[in-house]
């Protein structure tokens, strides 16, 4: 079996070396052995970043990831939680469409003020009562939160 170098497996993954030596500090990777000062890897850890990449992407911390491997590294999705996550997910995306069309309606509106315009006092209230709403929520809003910027 070849073994890839940190160097590979940067290239290959996008992965930064610096997010690789973090993520074998928490325990999430392993190298086998090192080639002088370079960490080698199994080539199947290039599996394993990925599905950590798609786990942060989804909004889940690094503990929660590591929880989703056994000790000899076998993933085990945990559905209930993913689909947790999905649902809220779905409630991210019809907010941020309401958002998109809020702006898009200010941006277009022909009224002399927003605040004599209809529909506007009506997208208002509207984004009011979500956010109370989601207020009321936020222990769960808080578990998975959105992961926008990539390492």
């Amino acid at each position: 079996m070849k073994l890839l170098d940190i160097g590979e497996i940067t290239e290959r993954s996008g992965v930064k070396p610096s997010t690789l030596r973090y993520y074998e500090e928490v325990g999430l990777i392993q190298s086998v052995t090192r080639h002088g000062l370079r960490r080698q890897y199994e080539p199947q850890i290039l599996t394993k970043l990925a599905l950590i990449t798609l786990a942060k992407a989804g909004g889940f911390s690094l503990n929660e990831i590591a929880g989703m491997f056994s000790e000899q590294g076998q993933l085990q999705i945990p559905r209930d939680q993913i689909r947790e996550r999905a649902d809220q997910i779905d409630e991210q995306i019809k907010e941020l469409t309401a958002l998109r069309n809020v702006l898009h309606h200010v941006a277009d509106c022909p009224a002399p003020s927003h605040l004599e315009c209809p529909s506007f006092q009506r997208m208002l209230k509207t984004t009011g009562k979500r956010q109370q709403t989601k207020r009321n929520r936020r222990p769960n809003s808080q578990r998975f939160p959105i992961v926008l910027q990539a390492e």
